[in-house]
């Protein structure tokens, strides 16, 4: 060991909750982007939101209306890996009910079967990290849930949603 008492910069632990959150924060912005163009697919206007939404399309104008809400109110939030990964979990639904609305719309049954699998497989991910005693700090659910939105990304692309 030298006698320097020359700082280091350590880098940040993967389970630190700031890791966390960027870790978070990035799925949780692409479930919410995929939402967005799932939503434009379908012609849904999210100024359509219904604060009790009645049909399918005011469902997902108002989940997506929240999605936004929760991830502009994110950064004013101290970092803390169960909330911020149910606001992931949360996007990802907002993203697989915004799709299962938008399949309806498109008139491509293979495309559709495609996307909404994809959307529905990354919200299943997304609930695992969130939940029960991961609390968002789980490495291998966050890994399979990151796998599984970079997966309902490529779907939504492959349709020409994104």
């Amino acid at each position: 060991m030298s006698g320097s008492a020359e700082a280091r910069e350590i880098p940040e632990a993967p389970d630190a909750p700031e890791a966390l959150r960027t870790i978070h924060a990035t799925r949780a912005h692409s479930a919410y982007e995929r939402a967005a163009a799932a939503c434009r697919q379908a012609g849904i206007d999210p100024s359509g939101a219904e604060t009790v939404p009645t049909t399918p399309a005011g469902r997902a104008a108002n989940a997506l209306r929240l999605c936004a809400r929760s991830l502009d109110a994110l950064p004013s939030t101290a970092p803390d890996p169960a909330a911020d990964a149910r606001c992931a979990r949360n996007a990802a639904a907002t993203a697989a009910l915004a799709a299962q609305v938008a399949t309806r719309t498109d008139l491509r049954p293979a495309v559709n079967a495609a996307v909404e699998a994809a959307a529905l497989a990354a919200s299943r991910a997304a609930a695992l990290a969130a939940g029960g005693t991961a609390g968002g700090r789980d490495t291998s659910l966050n890994a399979a849930a990151d796998e599984a939105e970079e997966r309902a990304v490529a779907a939504a692309r492959e349709a020409g949603w994104l």
